[in-house]
């Protein structure tokens, strides 16, 4: 399989997808999600070089965002852009997630209207061509799966023409499973649990491949550890990680230099490399990340090297944030 630059079918949605995609929480100024927050200004000049990309031969056409990422504020300002170049340019896919009330945490069917008609009004858009269920750990499978709760709400949009395709986006593999399973979705995003650190969400990625779901792996980087490396940045999956998590990185990062290669490299093509994976989500916040992205990607790196990682940390199963969720 072509690591990149690729373009792949997305599952059963039939859209066309690029083996990366930029994902845009950073964007949405989050610096109790990140640790560090990005400005207007800056936010602007990112998303503009985003869409700008095929001019300076950065050819990413695939992005994400949710209503959740800022509260409203990534979609937002993504917004600005759109209307200054009239909409979303040909041949780009603009993906967003409609979430719960961030507020009351209200997750009923009619907040999933409002979160979508708001995501429509922020983005200056009548249409959203995919969108994914957000977070439905926030409630319970069951309240969100009763009649006229969250998911009978996204497919009478769906059936409206207001979405045109619906996926899930969450985060305990388990719960994911669920959703996978009733049949309904068409695409499902996992995030942090498919890294070089941890591959809890194997399962899942094995089964919704299998049934025809696009597979979409968020956060390769482990939220930035295996990108800004052990020191700059002892994070994962949005807080601070382990100790036991920093150990396995420094093991990785003095493996990646003896081979001479970069780690963020390692760790974007470890998703990339997975024919099982339609697109990989990489979070940006600068301009210069999106010809840093396609520089990782198309690094060469050592075949052995994947399998002389494995040996030397034992990559976890578990969930990295069991027992957070309801």
């Amino acid at each position: 399989m072509e690591v990149w630059p690729a373009e792949r079918v997305l599952g059963r949605t039939g859209l066309t997808v690029d083996a990366i995609g930029i994902g845009c929480a950073e964007l949405g100024n989050m610096p109790e999600t990140f640790n560090y927050g990005v400005a207007e200004e800056d936010a602007l000049g990112t998303i503009r070089a985003i869409f700008e990309g095929p001019s300076t031969n950065v050819d990413i056409r695939f992005v994400d965002t949710a209503a959740s990422y800022g509260d409203g504020e990534s979609e937002r300002r993504i917004g600005i852009v759109l209307r200054e170049l009239g909409g979303v340019p040909a041949g780009y896919l603009l993906a967003t997630k409609a979430d719960r009330d961030l507020k009351t945490g209200e997750f009923s069917g009619e907040q999933m209207r409002r979160s979508v008609e708001r995501s429509l009004r922020l983005l200056g858009l009548d249409r959203i061509e995919l969108l994914h269920l957000h977070d439905p750990e926030h409630a319970p499978f069951e309240e969100i799966m009763a009649a006229g709760g969250a998911v009978e709400a996204l497919m009478r949009l769906r059936d409206e023409g207001v979405i045109g395709h619906l996926g899930v986006a969450g985060g305990p593999s388990d719960l994911m499973l669920r959703y996978v399973r009733t049949g309904i979705f068409e695409a499902v995003i996992t995030h942090n649990r498919y890294t070089l650190l941890n591959r809890s969400a194997n399962g899942l990625i094995e089964e919704a491949f299998a049934r025809g779901l696009g597979v979409i792996n968020a956060a390769p980087y482990g939220s930035g550890i295996l990108a800004k490396g052990s020191k700059a940045y002892p994070r994962y999956a949005y807080r601070e990680a382990a100790r036991a998590v920093v150990a396995k990185v420094e093991r990785i990062e003095a493996l990646c230099a003896e081979a001479s290669v970069p780690l963020p490299a390692v760790a974007l093509q470890f998703s990339l490399r997975d024919p099982r994976i339609h697109s990989t989500i990489v979070g940006i916040s600068k301009p210069e990340r999106l010809r840093q992205t396609t520089t990782l990607a198309t690094t060469l790196i050592p075949d052995g090297l994947w399998e002389t990682i494995d040996r030397a940390i034992e990559p976890d199963y578990t969930d990295p944030e069991a027992g957070r969720w309801r």
